[in-house]
């Protein structure tokens, strides 16, 4: 099943949870695009201690931690 939705993984480089989370997502058929928080302030300031998140085409969320089924459920619901 795939999932219609336009994920968007809200990260920064260095992040060893991003890569995990990245990870995660790579196993999931949904698409999805990558967001640096660094280069802007306002995601720094709502997610700097969040990440990683996930945010679908809703404005729905999910931020770490976070395991397979419960990214499955996310995108899938």
């Amino acid at each position: 099943m795939t999932s219609n939705k336009n994920l968007v993984l809200y990260f920064t480089d260095g992040c060893h949870l991003c890569d995990d989370a990245v990870k995660l997502l790579q196993q999931t058929t949904a698409p999805y695009s990558k967001i640096d928080i660094v280069h802007d302030q306002q995601l720094v300031d709502l997610y700097g201690y969040l990440i990683p998140v996930i945010e679908d085409g809703h404005g729905n969320t999910i931020s770490w931690p976070f395991n397979t089924e419960q990214l499955n459920d996310f995108i899938h619901t």
